[in-house]
């Protein structure tokens, strides 16, 4: 459905074994390849036989859409995948993964942004120790993962955990007040934004009590392009087939504002 609604989008291409072994562990490569049945790989992640060629694809999609300068519509989403382990419905990081390949080509100083409403912990953790990459997180707190907490914070890891039954005008402030002056700071080469819209108004998931509408979306990502001179963005959560096409053509517009 949502490749339907963009009928002009570009086909993606699988990452390679080299552009995921910089985020992850050889490990977790061979468990996604050696699954050939519907496995429960830990109670909140699922795959099965073409889960590993769909996790391939989705990361090496969201490395062309990083030098494209575009946004990757992509499943299965990425921000919770650890370096060893599957996690949280993701099996790769794909925006993780995409950072590094920027950098294998030169790119310097990456910051990404996630406004997903769970906290994209598996991103937090790839990038934990390294000063060139800098990571905000706005998102719900007490719920999935657990993690992102007013505590968890770092020179460059900025974590804005946020409470229950907020809109528009609370992610807007929050965003500009915490997250744009902390990245301007970091003076990045290119922008990667975790787009998930699961804090969408419409949403219906576990404990998730947020009330942001389409046009907050749009003013969400129309603000990340501010904040440097390169921005892409990769899809993450966001589960109402019905409305999502539409809050993708609203932070479609945003970024090309």
């Amino acid at each position: 459905m949502l490749l339907e609604a963009f009928p002009d989008h570009l086909p993606g291409r699988a990452a390679t074994e080299e552009e995921v072994l910089r985020c992850h562990e050889a490990s977790l490569l061979e468990l996604l390849r050696g699954v050939d049945r519907p496995t429960e790989l830990e109670p909140s992640t699922i795959a099965s036989e073409t889960s590993f060629e769909a996790a391939l694809l989705a990361a090496g999609t969201a490395i062309e859409a990083a030098r494209r300068d575009a946004f990757a519509l992509v499943r299965p989403p990425g921000h919770h995948a650890r370096p060893r382990y599957a996690y949280g419905f993701c099996l790769l990081d794909n925006i993780a993964i995409a950072t590094r390949a920027l950098q294998a080509e030169g790119v310097g100083r990456v910051a990404i942004v996630d406004f997903d409403v769970h906290h994209g912990n598996g991103t937090q953790e790839i990038f934990c120790d390294d000063d060139s990459v800098f990571f905000a997180s706005m998102h719900q707190w007490g719920i999935f993962p657990g993690t992102g907490g007013p505590d968890e914070q770092r020179e460059t890891t900025l974590n804005v955990p946020l409470g229950p039954g907020l809109g528009d005008a609370d992610w807007l402030a929050a965003f500009s007040e915490r997250v744009v002056p902390a990245v301007l700071a970091f003076e990045p080469e290119v922008l990667l934004v975790s787009a998930g819209f699961d804090a969408h108004e419409e949403e219906d998931l576990y404990l998730v009590d947020q009330h942001v509408t389409t046009a907050g979306f749009r003013e969400l990502a129309r603000r990340c392009t501010e904040l440097a001179p390169r921005v892409s963005a990769v899809l993450e959560g966001g589960y109402n087939v019905t409305n999502l096409p539409r809050l993708v053509e609203a932070a479609l517009e945003g970024f090309s504002a």
